[in-house]
This record gives structure tokens, sequence and C-alpha cells, in this order.
């Protein structure tokens, strides 16, 4: 099993920073991709950004040079820097593990974090 924990949500004026943190513990091995992902309210979840195991990144277009995700391989870690944040932004964020188990892909979820970006 695989444990997700996010931390570094919070309320931030516009034009702040931000940076989410996602600790990542139990059976992590065999890793894809991780990435994080938003819900607003009244809306669905959607990827913000994603890092794949050799490193690779992808990013929605609407956070596309604002935000920066990395890993920390020896922490079990992964990061979000978020700066000039938008009102838009706000939203829980998640953050996922994708693995493989043989011929099967595993998806994890933290229990999400916060983020509030005041106009």
């Amino acid at each position: 099993q695989v444990q997700l924990v996010e931390s570094g949500g919070g309320l931030v004026q516009a034009g702040g920073s931000l940076r989410l943190s996602c600790a990542a513990s139990g059976s992590i091995s065999s890793i894809i991709a991780m990435g994080w992902y938003r819900q607003a309210s009244g809306k669905q979840r959607e990827l913000v950004a994603s890092i794949t195991n050799r490193g690779s990144t992808n990013y929605a277009d609407s956070v596309r040079g604002r935000f920066t995700i990395s890993r920390d391989n020896a922490k079990n870690t992964m990061y979000l820097q978020m700066n000039s944040l938008k009102p838009e932004d706000t939203a829980v964020y998640y953050c996922n593990l994708r693995n493989q188990r043989g011929s099967l892909l595993n998806d994890y979820w933290g229990q999400g974090t916060q983020v509030t970006v005041s106009s």
C-alpha cells in the first residue's frame, strides 16, 4: 500500500507564492509518474502538473510558466512551487502516484490540501 501526505496549502494574496509538498511512504516501487491535481468547488478534478520516473514534466496550460513540479527521490517527496498565484488557482490540491505491478496500473491519492488565493 502507498500513503501520500500533502502539506503546504493555505491562504495567499494574488501574486503570492506557495510550495506544496507530497511525502510518499509504503510500497513506492515501480513508480511510473507522480502528479498534482486540483479540484475547485463545483468543478471536475484536473491535472495541474506531472513528472515521470525519468524526470519528464508536463503542465496544464493555465499554470505553465508559473508552477514548477519537482521530486526529491532520496526523500520520496514531490513538490509544487506555485508563483504568481491567481484567484482562479483556488482549489483543493491532490497528490497522485501511479505505479505498475505486473500488468496492473495503480493510482494512489493524498487527502488533499486547500489553496485559497484572495484578490
